[in-house]
């Protein structure tokens, strides 16, 4: 199946949260809170496939308060966090939204997002994932992990999709 392929078929976006939303730091505060660090463009491109009627998960290994407020503002269908292996949402995910595996887009840039990667109809690695990532990924964007990575994506997908210009419209 072609890259091309892969991406008509895409009907949910589940996204890594750090190192993919977010350039991978983790700053805490004297009181052990963190904090984290969001690309605009990115959550505007999770925004633009909603609209597009493509959801977004967001699935994190690491559970943090200050996702919550993030994936609001970006109007993600779910947020799953403290799972390991990430994998062990998916015959639940596909239930749900009545779709198959093939119909899944997994966005990650670590080691735990290998199983879930593997399973994925598209399987994307951020440019600066680790090697492993990158050898199971169908495609590497080219921006880094919070850096417009999802941004990338997300265009993609509407573009391939034919579904662009309708997103933009309410722009213009």
């Amino acid at each position: 199946m072609t890259i091309k392929e892969r991406i008509k078929n895409i009907k949910l976006l589940l996204l890594d949260v750090d190192g993919v939303l977010t350039d991978g730091r983790i700053i805490y505060d004297s009181k052990g809170c963190d904090s984290k660090f969001f690309d605009v463009h990115d959550g505007l491109g999770v925004y633009l496939l909603k609209k597009a009627g493509i959801p977004t998960i967001l699935i994190t290994a690491k559970a943090s308060k200050t996702i919550i407020p993030r994936a609001k503002d970006m109007q993600v269908d779910k947020v799953i966090s403290g799972l390991k292996p990430k994998c062990k949402v998916y015959a639940k995910l596909l239930k749900t939204y009545k779709i198959k595996e093939s119909q899944v887009c997994f966005v990650g840039d670590d080691l735990v997002d290998l199983s879930a990667m593997k399973r994925a109809g598209l399987a994307v690695a951020v440019f600066n994932a680790c090697a492993d990532i990158k050898n199971v990924a169908h495609l590497v964007t080219k921006a880094n992990g919070g850096r417009g990575a999802v941004r990338e994506v997300a265009e993609l997908i509407l573009k391939t999709q034919n579904k662009w210009k309708k997103v933009l419209s309410c722009y213009e």
